[in-house]
């Protein structure tokens, strides 16, 4: 026979129902009905003034197959990635070692290093302009160098990602703190009874054991720098020499969706953007059974 649910039990399901509906709501809200939606838009042509949207098929997606400057936005975004994500997780984790020991002040030096993470884009955007600044900034007077770090367009691309890995460092860095904590000291210890030194540690005990923090970051990293869009869009100006050389993938869609009125030719370069990421995640997926250890 079976059990009778109790007023009890009951009640416990309806309140759980009760308190996780606004955050079921706001997520089928904010971001799957959007999702679905730009997928169903990505079939249309824009009619006019916004209205009467035509079915076009997959005529979009044949556009975007053929069309260089989407290729040339991917292969910016990619560069970007390439370069963000692997040194600001190096980056964080080297510093998320060291503010783990006992240091004097790590404390001060934990927040000024998540500052950047609290900092608005524009405010980022505006120092770090400056700083690029060709003729008075600060890194060409300081260094005695004349370089044009955001109008080049052979460099342009790796100057912004230097910002972006300048802003994520302090986040990466408290969640590699938090999966430090998890690790026992007894086995650093034992470590350096056998003569293990630093770094010797850092490969065989500190990384193995916090693999599983090191997956999570690397692919919320990756899916965040695929999708960068506005420390672009407030560094590059539309008459700069490098903007062909620095749009993103978001940014094209931007540009197509509200500049152009182009909504489902935009829609359709997101949903390209969608399938890289899946792809890039479901690789990660497959490939961190071989180095992530969870026990």
């Amino acid at each position: 026979m079976k059990n009778k649910v109790t007023s009890r039990e009951r009640s416990e399901f309806i309140w759980g129902w009760i308190f996780i509906l606004p955050t079921m709501l706001g997520l089928f809200i904010l971001n799957i009905y959007p999702m679905i939606d730009t997928v169903r838009q990505s079939f249309y042509k824009t009619g006019d003034f916004g209205k009467g949207n035509i079915f076009v098929g997959l005529k979009n997606y044949e556009k975007v197959m053929g069309d260089t400057e989407v290729w040339q936005a991917l292969w910016n975004t990619i560069k970007y990635a390439i370069v963000e994500v692997p040194a600001s997780i190096v980056i964080a984790l080297l510093l998320a070692v060291l503010l783990n020991k006992k240091l004097k002040g790590r404390e001060v030096f934990r927040t000024i290093l998540f500052l950047p993470m609290v900092v608005a884009p524009a405010a980022i955007a505006m120092v770090w302009k400056w700083l690029y600044n060709s003729n008075f900034g600060l890194i060409n007077n300081l260094f005695h160098i004349k370089v044009n770090w955001i109008s080049d367009p052979n460099i342009a691309i790796f100057s912004i990602a230097v910002i972006g890995i300048w802003s994520v460092i302090g986040y990466n860095m408290v969640l590699f703190l938090a999966g430090l904590q998890e690790v026992p000291h007894d086995y650093y210890e034992a470590a350096s009874l056998d003569g293990a030194n630093g770094w010797q540690q850092l490969i065989h005990i500190t990384i193995p054991l916090i693999s599983p923090t090191i997956f999570f970051v690397l692919v919320t990293r990756i899916i965040a720098a695929m999708q960068v869009f506005d420390l672009i869009y407030m560094m590059i100006d539309l008459n700069n020499p490098a903007w062909k050389k620095t749009e993103s993938l978001v940014f094209l869609f931007y540009k197509y969706s509200f500049e152009q009125s182009k909504k489902g030719y935009g829609a359709t370069v997101v949903v390209v953007l969608l399938a890289v990421i899946m792809l890039l995640t479901v690789l990660q997926l497959i490939g961190q059974r071989k180095w992530v250890h969870y026990e």
